[in-house]
């Protein structure tokens, strides 16, 4: 594979850059700075693994809050192309937004803190993720950006030889899924995918145990339930806005086709283009549908034949994404999968031959009811047990074993949803093989496994 992106920069050596007096910001220079012992935590610096953070908005914002307290991470750089401070006139825009000065804020104000005294400058801006990526004295980088920005970042952190904690869904194409797996492997480094149900949830893992090992008898139908688009389009004919101050819209695009700016295609909503993302079904439907093909034991690959349940799609507007969600997926050993939008807070049901188990994020319900007590013995399945999902990936890094999500299990969960935007999208039914990842003699459904890429950018 070779090196994705535009340019290529020289690296800078970990000896290098602790030789230095002074940071390196995207500005310029900034004062010199010293970091005591008491600053980081107990673990001394040659074991604290350090990390990168490439979009600080949204889950970019959660995922820094999570990470910071970790003692056995320092982070070092933050990158994102929203200064974050100009466009509503506060830190936090109305989606919670935090952009990169507001990050670098944050954990200079969490290491002072926790120091006790005076102030904190060891935290590095950028707008471009490469010149993050060039620092050979970050370990691992976090990615959470919009969904059309997983793969690039991805696959040169990889090639960076940096670990990568990479938000779902693990990618806008199939093909640029599977190009993230390869540059993973390729180059030996540790992918946890944010799939964070399989960790937070633990009565999850339990009712896939439950399923597994035959509870409810034989699998036969899994229904999976997500939420509605829960953002409005603009008023349709909608009008091109300022690009607001310090906001770096073009490197936004990046790979995406040019367009003019509108803030709706930003921030929380960029979900709702299909540009950007999948909508709901790659939103919420990751989720959901990782949970259902770790109890069906297909994780590692994928359905057999997807169609068309009556979806639904906007007639007009900026916002083309599925406004109603309905599909079916069926499994080579005759499960299948039924995605469909609704409200009742039902994540999934999995029906067997012999009962059913019904989840929510918050807990679960079975029939018969003595399946709720029921103990999985120690020689049964009993699937992988994370209680942190941010935890389990330091450990990994450590460890050097897969984590709970890696990313061929990610792009599996992602590829289902993407599968079903292709059949909701061509309104019928259409037949997959898994292990090529090509559908059968279906040309018109293999242009759509790939975007094209707009200039410099590519895979």
């Amino acid at each position: 594979m070779g090196k994705c992106g535009s340019k290529t920069r020289t690296r800078l050596t970990r000896r290098d850059f602790l030789k230095r007096t002074v940071t390196t910001t995207a500005a310029g220079i900034t004062v010199p700075w010293l970091v005591p012992a008491s600053a980081l935590g107990t673990y001394a610096p040659s074991n604290r693994i350090t990390l990168g953070f490439i979009g600080t908005g949204g889950m970019g914002s959660n995922n820094l809050q999570g990470f910071l307290p970790k003692e056995e991470v320092h982070v070092l750089a933050v990158c994102d192309v929203e200064k974050g401070s100009d466009q509503y006139g506060h830190w936090f825009n109305r989606d919670g937004w935090l952009g990169r000065e507001p990050a670098q804020k944050r954990t200079e104000d969490f290491y002072a803190q926790k120091n006790g005294r005076g102030s904190y400058k060891g935290c590095d801006g950028y707008v471009d993720f490469r010149d993050l990526l060039e620092r050979a004295d970050i370990d691992a980088v976090v990615v959470s950006t919009p969904d059309h920005w997983h793969a690039i970042p991805a696959i040169m952190a990889a090639q960076a030889g940096k670990d990568i904690y990479g938000e779902k869904p693990l990618s806008l194409t199939i093909a640029e899924g599977r190009a993230m797996v390869k540059a993973v492997k390729r180059y030996g480094v540790v992918f946890q995918t944010g799939t964070h149900h399989r960790s937070v949830d633990q009565h999850l893992r339990y009712v896939c145990e439950l399923v597994r090992n035959g509870r409810i008898g034989t699998l036969k139908k899994i229904i999976s339930h997500i939420g509605t688009n829960n953002r409005e389009s603009p008023s349709v004919p909608w009008k091109p806005m300022p690009i607001p101050n310090g906001f770096d819209y073009k490197m936004w695009l990046g790979p995406a086709p040019l367009a003019p700016y509108h803030r709706a295609r930003c921030h929380y909503s960029f979900r709702f283009v299909q540009d950007y993302s999948g909508g709901q079904t790659t939103n919420l439907g990751v989720h959901a549908l990782d949970i259902c093909q770790w109890a069906n034991n297909t994780e590692r690959t994928g359905p057999i034949e997807v169609e068309d349940m009556g979806s639904e799609f906007p007639q007009d507007g900026l916002f083309n994404t599925a406004t109603k969600v309905g599909f079916r997926a069926r499994y080579a050993n005759g499960v299948e999968i039924i995605c469909q939008t609704n409200t009742d807070g039902v994540t999934a049901r999995f029906e067997g031959t012999e009962g059913w188990i019904e989840t929510t994020y918050k807990t679960f319900r079975t029939y018969p009811q003595s399946l709720k007590t029921s103990v999985i013995k120690p020689n049964e399945i009993q699937l992988y047990k994370s209680i942190d999902h941010k935890q389990n990936f330091i450990d990994c890094i450590k460890s050097r074993r897969e984590p709970i999500t890696p990313v061929e299990v990610g792009h599996r969960s992602t590829s289902v949803c993407l599968l079903g935007n292709i059949a909701m999208l061509l309104k019928r039914k259409i037949r997959w093989d898994p292990q090529n990842e090509r559908f059968i003699n279906d040309d018109q459904a293999n242009r759509m496994l790939s975007k094209p890429l707009r200039a410099p950018w590519k895979l």
